[in-house]
């Protein structure tokens, strides 16, 4: 089985990532980022705001279009409340980010399990998977700059005619600068050129001059052309959005310069493969291919310290570094399968046994943390509960027997499958941590134009809010405190928490039935995740 994997080893990522994520993301909650690009998608759909794209009425420029196209055009296929469907391009592009990197890899190696292994990493690491959830915009901007990278890197190590190449990477560019702006040009391409400049050289860069003048030119034409249409048709909200956002970069999130300087722990389980490989003075002379690991190597700390300039920082600008670090990674790992079962010294298999040792550790004790965490919460999951416990368990046993035999390449396949079997089984059983304080909001639609009510949003709602019911929530507070009142005499209001002088003047005013009170929190009141802004209550106003 093993051989075959490696034998197709596109087709292994791609079943791969499907079959971790197809069968378990619709049951993952809509985060805020997810929430706004789904309500964009939706109005796309209903209004027709391809260009001008709009959330819940208002202009939404912050970001550009492309991932929100894609989640639209699923959406119209197979219905914009299918979560599965509209968050399925974000699957896609994850395979893809797997498969670019395998493609670069082998360019770079010509070693295809090596290869193989790198890219399996990259699609196994935690926030390659959680940023398709958590930022949908950013899978797909690296995802296009990692392709346009592969066709630039097959441009600058093959024919100074490859005029194909040129184009392909030029497209591409163009289509991560329609997913985010400059932010991958900066956090990835540019890490990467910094790179191959000082590992590759750029031999024959008078003969490679226009060409690569001509890559950035068709990424700026494909890129920039709707920052442009928006600039023209909509000025003074661009502007203002776009000042709005570069302010941000200097004012927003400020963190010291050392913020990220833990990056590799982004990684999730390769967390300690990935800070061993980081040794550059103990790999250096281990590794199979040395100039390509200092490649990777000087990548992915280059990217690390141009992110780190940038004085507002979040974890998920991390997300860029993982594909790099993934690379570098991976030559750790070819190197314990070559070498591991002659390794004496315990400096060198402590780690190794410490880290998969772990993780196994973890399978085997799932059954029984999994039970004493959710208790009642089982009731109705006792089937995928124990499917689940089996598989993890299963895998474990494998993974301590391969341990001791020292067969680190079938220890690092099964921990592929083991991390595989936890998004299969596991993301399921998330429903069941969804606390008694949850309620919905997905009815009220419905229920308001059964009654020929309008609903208006008061003060802040929320995007999760917006997106579960279904349509735009005009808000009737403005920016300056004033209160646009709607014309009818009877109308629903969302409110977050109604002031005591709000309160008053809408006393003088109307009649106020308080009718239900909505929360889209999973977890228990008292959690430091719950969040007061998930939280609305709804109201009646009738005019007096």
């Amino acid at each position: 089985m093993l051989k075959k994997l490696q034998h197709n080893p596109i087709l292994t990522i791609t079943v791969l990532v499907l079959l971790m994520l197809t069968f378990g993301v619709q049951y993952l909650s809509v985060s805020i980022m997810e929430a706004r690009n789904f309500i964009t998608a939706r109005e796309m759909l209903t209004d027709g705001n391809w260009l001008l794209t709009t959330m819940n009425g208002e202009a939404r420029y912050e970001k550009p279009p492309l991932p929100t196209w894609l989640a639209a055009f699923f959406g119209m296929i197979f219905g914009i409340k299918n979560l599965l469907a509209i968050r399925f391009p974000a699957i896609i592009f994850i395979a893809i980010t797997g498969v670019f990197t395998y493609l670069l890899s082998n360019k770079l190696l010509n070693n295809k399990n090596h290869s193989l292994i790198n890219a399996l990493i990259v699609v196994t690491s935690f926030y390659v998977i959680g940023i398709s959830i958590e930022a949908p915009w950013d899978i797909f901007t690296h995802g296009f700059m990692l392709m346009a990278i592969y066709f630039l890197f097959q441009y600058l190590q093959g024919t100074p005619n490859n005029f194909k190449a040129i184009l392909l990477a030029g497209l591409f560019l163009g289509c991560s600068i329609l997913c985010k702006g400059p932010v991958s040009f900066y956090a990835l391409l540019l890490p990467f050129l910094i790179a191959y400049g000082m590992v590759f050289k750029f031999t024959a860069i008078k003969k490679q001059i226009l060409p690569l003048l001509a890559f950035l030119i068709i990424g700026l034409i494909v890129g920039g052309w709707w920052y442009l249409y928006v600039r023209v048709n909509d000025p003074a909200t661009f502007t203002a959005i776009a000042e709005r956002e570069t302010g941000n970069w200097s004012s927003y999130n400020i963190r010291p310069f050392y913020y990220y300087w833990s990056f590799f722990t982004q990684s999730g389980i390769w967390t300690i493969p990935a800070f061993i490989s980081l040794l550059h003075p103990y790999l250096k002379r281990r590794v199979s291919n040395t100039k390509a690991y200092r490649f990777s190597f000087i990548w992915t700390i280059t990217a690390v310290i141009l992110l780190s300039l940038i004085p507002e920082k979040k974890s998920r600008y991390l997300m860029p570094v993982l594909i790099p670090l993934a690379i570098n990674t991976g030559f750790y790992i070819e190197y314990l399968i070559r070498c591991f079962k002659d390794l004496k010294d315990k400096r060198e298999t402590i780690p190794v046994y410490f880290n998969f040792g772990l993780i196994a550790l973890i399978g085997l004790a799932f059954p029984i943390v999994g039970y004493l965490f959710l208790g009642e919460k089982l009731s109705g999951y006792m089937f995928p509960f124990a499917i689940a416990s089996i598989t993890l368990v299963l895998l474990s046993v494998l993974i301590f027997v391969q341990l001791k035999l020292k067969n680190m390449e079938k220890v690092f396949y099964l921990t592929i499958f083991f991390f595989a079997a936890l998004l299969i089984s596991g993301l399921p059983l998330s429903t069941a941590l969804i606390d008694n304080n949850y309620k919905p909001i997905s009815n009220l639609k419905e229920d308001t134009k059964k009654e020929a009510i309008n609903v208006y949003g008061f003060n802040y709602i929320s995007p999760e809010m917006i997106w579960q019911f279904g349509d735009q929530i005009p808000n009737i507070t403005q920016e300056d405190g004033t209160i646009n009142f709607p014309d009818e005499p009877v109308f629903g209001m969302l409110a977050n928490g109604i002031s005591p002088e709000h309160q008053e003047l809408l006393l003088t005013k109307y009649h106020i039935e308080k009718v239900a009170t909505y929360d889209l929190n999973t977890s228990a009141k008292d959690s430091k995740s719950y969040r007061g802004r998930l939280v609305n209550t709804y109201y009646i106003l009738t005019k007096k």
